[in-house]
């Protein structure tokens, strides 16, 4: 440990290794960006879904008969 120079020292003394704690984080960030690309799909089937159903509410509404507010008195 001698060899090294002072900052490594002292950075040795907490036992922090620079390489591992970037090959944790790259792995902790590849883990979040394939949940967020499963929270995206689950969104957009979600948002197809809520379309069809909104498309069938409005189209069924308008095919609808009137209430007889046009019926002749």
């Amino acid at each position: 440990m001698a060899d090294l120079p002072p900052w490594r020292r002292l950075l040795a003394t907490f036992n922090w290794r620079p390489v591992y704690d970037i090959q944790q984080r790259t792995k902790q960030l590849r883990i979040e960006s394939l949940e967020s690309e499963k929270r995206l799909k689950l969104l957009q089937e979600s948002n197809a879904t809520i379309a069809r159903f909104e498309q069938e509410l409005f189209s069924s509404s308008s095919q609808a008969p009137s209430s007889g507010d046009s019926s002749p008195t």
